[in-house]
């Protein structure tokens, strides 16, 4: 058996920089057509000049593939010239409550409506999308759960906003996703595949551990059934987020799961095992491509069924199921 997959995108990607961007971002370009690029670096990315430059960074540690890194800025309060000046540049802005992830500090630290409106209003009227890791600072299972209202009140304030719920993990974030015409959502490979007791259940599994934190059998099996079906709002985002080894397997575990190396073989053998191979496409590009209304590099990734050895690290990256098989490989 074998499947094509017709310009793969990853809508949530960090790639980081300095030499890890150049360690890992030939992985992603590699392997799909263009991805939605993180902008939580530090400092983080919240002018025209920052994002050509690190723009320019990406291009040239994908060592000539064909790969369009899709730029976002770091949301704060941007004026409506500003956004029309670079609007062409960006496809769309990420908003981080402050504290709530890795390089997020400096986030948006109230959701106070008449203090967004600006921005939003900006956003809404040019046409850029708006990405939010939607947590609270609550107890750690409830965060997402907790931020639906906050999702609720953007939605209709502010209509014409299109709003991607990043990385959902909440079957409470599934069910919210039809009631407003302007919801969207990304789903990582690795909330279809585990729960939080694969984590934590027996011994820690540092590498297993990200923002938002795996949650229930119930919560993944929601997911399952919207990424398995392709539902047109929602898409593939890796939320690939790599750390070395040594700040994984530490004190203080950073968070973040490195999934860019296998996510494509990986969707086929779960879409497989689910008889629902005919909608990988989907998941995969075409519902971003409708989304974000982009027209990505034409790039044809052919995978077959035969067994591939995930490897223990990948340039000092320890991978998602690092030294298992998985049953489907790239060509």
């Amino acid at each position: 058996m074998e499947i094509t997959l017709k310009s793969p995108l990853d809508m949530h990607l960090h790639l980081r920089d300095g030499d890890m961007l150049a360690n890992i971002a030939p992985y992603s370009a590699k392997n799909f057509s263009g991805a939605i690029i993180m902008p939580n670096l530090v400092p983080p990315i919240t002018t025209k000049e920052s994002l050509l430059a690190y723009k320019d960074q990406i291009i040239k540690a994908t060592n000539g593939e064909s790969f369009t890194p899709y730029m976002t800025l770091f949301f704060k309060n941007y004026s409506y010239e500003f956004l029309k000046q670079i609007k062409d540049e960006i496809t769309s802005i990420k908003l981080y409550p402050d504290g709530a992830t890795t390089n997020s500090d400096g986030g948006v630290s109230s959701f106070d409506i008449e203090e967004l409106r600006e921005t939003l209003e900006a956003m809404s009227e040019l046409n850029i999308p708006l990405n939010i890791h939607g947590e609270t600072n609550d107890f750690v299972m409830d965060r997402e759960k907790n931020f639906i209202p906050i999702y609720r009140q953007l939605a209709t304030t502010f209509p014409k906003l299109k709003i991607i719920m990043e990385h959902i993990t909440t079957k409470d974030a599934v069910d919210v996703l039809d009631e407003y015409d302007n919801l969207y959502a990304t789903i990582t490979l690795h909330h279809l595949l585990i729960t939080l007791d694969d984590v934590a259940g027996g011994m820690l599994k540092p590498h297993l551990f990200c923002k938002p934190i795996a949650k229930r059998d119930e919560d993944r099996d929601a997911l399952l059934k919207l990424a398995l079906t392709a539902h047109p709002k929602v898409m593939f985002g890796s939320d690939s987020a790599p750390h070395p080894k040594s700040a994984k397997e530490a004190c203080g575990c950073a968070a973040g799961i490195f999934t860019a190396p296998t996510a494509l073989q990986e969707l086929a053998s779960l879409f497989d095992r689910h008889n629902a191979l005919d909608n990988l496409q989907s998941f995969i590009s075409d519902n971003g491509v409708n989304i974000y209304q982009i027209k990505p590099i034409y790039k044809e990734v052919t995978l077959v069924k035969k067994d591939f050895i995930i490897a223990d690290e990948y340039n000092g990256v320890v991978p998602f199921n690092n030294s298992t098989t998985c049953s489907w490989s790239i060509k």
